[in-house]
Parts: structure tokens; sequence; C-alpha cells
């Protein structure tokens, strides 16, 4: 594999499991030094212990909620590394879940403070850095499927997805004259933590129902999608979302329902937490 970004350094948030540790490992693997955030300080000492070259990596705590930390970890890049070429905001939560009209607006607004202020506030702070260094960047947003139209998640997931979409394509056109290109990634089903959960054997085999394409997707098939639009050979490339959904778009989303047989987003309303090492918090519809 050649070192395509050898002089560079990436960000990445939710760096210590499922999309966001394959794209630390494939940045790593490309030649970059990388520093990555999480709220999971167990997942991410793993991911430390797996790496080759421990000198070319950093590992920050970070809540992407909280803007301190956020400009904590871009800090910590250029601290550590004397720069930031790349941020991946790829932190998420499945977040609020259950029928619409018993969902606690706490919830409501906390996957929006995940989805997409994490998202605003990493790119807030990464084209800070970015234009005070004055050679451009690149800036990578992990939307999802679920953002480009009904039926491809849970509603309030869907609406922050849909959210980072289109500040993505907002950030491009303010951030261009800087030469910072801004681009988002629209995962379909992908065999993570957060996508997969306690129901992977049961999606994994209604596959067929809601992707033509017969393989799950993969963290490392996010990741290299990442890897390019972090490259050189995407240079004219900004403020598009990228789909990598095995043709599930295409198809038609059908995830809503079959992507939950046992159908607890339906008959629960909580709150799901993700790979972020906190347990879920959810509570019966008729108890609400």
């Amino acid at each position: 594999m050649p070192d395509l970004l050898t002089t560079r350094v990436a960000v990445v948030t939710g760096g210590a499991s499922g999309i966001g540790r394959a794209s630390v490992l494939r940045f790593l693997a490309e030649g970059a030094r990388v520093v990555f955030g999480d709220l999971n300080e167990a997942n991410a000492a793993q991911l430390l212990d797996e790496v080759t070259d421990p000198a070319r990596v950093r590992f920050v705590p970070t809540d992407v909620t909280a803007e301190a930390d956020v400009a904590a970890l871009v800090g910590a890049a250029v601290n550590a590394f004397g720069r930031i070429d790349v941020m991946f905001n790829n932190a998420g939560v499945g977040g609020a879940f259950g029928p619409l009209v018993e969902t606690d607006p706490a919830d409501w607004d906390r996957t929006f403070a995940v989805i997409s202020r994490g998202v605003f506030l990493g790119t807030k702070h990464a084209a800070r850095a970015m234009i005070a260094q004055g050679d451009g960047g690149v800036i990578v947003n992990n939307a999802s499927v679920a953002g480009m139209g009904g039926g491809g998640g849970l509603t309030a997931y869907s609406a922050a997805k849909a959210a980072v979409i289109n500040f993505t394509a907002n950030a491009a056109v303010e951030l261009a004259a800087h030469r910072i290109r801004v681009n988002a990634v629209c995962p379909g089903l992908v065999d993570t933590p957060l996508v997969m959960g306690r129901d992977a054997a049961a999606i994994e085999a209604q596959l067929a129902t809601f992707q033509p394409w017969p393989e799950l997707g993969r963290p490392e098939d996010i990741a290299g999608l990442v890897a390019f639009l972090a490259g050189p050979d995407s240079v004219f490339l900004t403020g598009t979302a990228v789909l990598a959904d095995g043709g599930m778009v295409a198809w038609g989303p059908r995830m809503t329902g079959t992507s939950d047989p046992r159908g607890r987003t339906r008959s629960f309303v909580g709150f799901a937490e993700g790979s972020t090492g906190r347990p879920a918090t959810r509570r019966p519809v008729a108890d609400v």
C-alpha cells in the first residue's frame, strides 16, 4: 500500500470503535500521524496497544458536544505534530429511539448535540487551525443514508444526519476560499457496534431485504473512502455527500423496522449510547 498521507496529520473523533477505529488504522497505514478522540477510554487503550508505531498516534478523551474538548483535541494535534491537515468528524450515537410522539425532548436534543453539534465544533476548530496554517486542509463528516430521506433510520438520528449533509455543503462553500475541502460520507449498513448492536445476526440474515449488494459493509470500506477524500486524488471534490451503501439508496431505503426485528424501537423509548461505553436508557412506551 503506498503511503499517500506521509506528510499529513489527521484528527478523528469517535476513533476508538467501528468506522473511526478503522480510519485511524488506515491513516496510520497511509503514513499519516493521527490524533483521535473518544469517550470510551477502554476501547482507545485497546487500539493503542494494537498500533505498531506509537510515536505517530495520540489519544485524547473527548466529548464532542463540549467545545473545550474539541478545541483541546485539535490543539493536541498541533502541539504534538505541528499542524492539522485532515479532520474526520466521525463520532456518533444511535440516539433517541421510540415513537415520535413519545420521544423525550432531552433525548432529541442530545442526539443532535452529538451528531450535528459535534460536526460543527470539529469543523469550526479544525478550520481555524487550517486557516492559520495558510495551506488548506480537508474535513470529512460522517453522515448516513439515514439523512438522505425517509425510511433509512431512527427519526432523530436521521434528522441529525440530514443536518450534517446540509452543513457539509454550506461549510464547503464558505471554506473554499481557504482551500479547505469539506465532504461527507454516507454509509449504509456497516458492521459496527453502533449499527449492528445485539441484533447483528438477525440483521445480517435479512440483508437481502434492504440492500442489493450481497455483502455487509465493513468499517474498512468506509475508512478507505475517507482516506481517498483526505488524499491528493480528490483535490477537486468538495461540498458533496458520497454514498457508500451497497446500493441501498438506489434501491430505496427500507431499514426502518427491518433492522429492528425485535421491535425495540417501537415498543420502547429512550437513548442508545452506541459504542461510548455508557449503558442505553429505555423504558416501555406504556410507562411514558
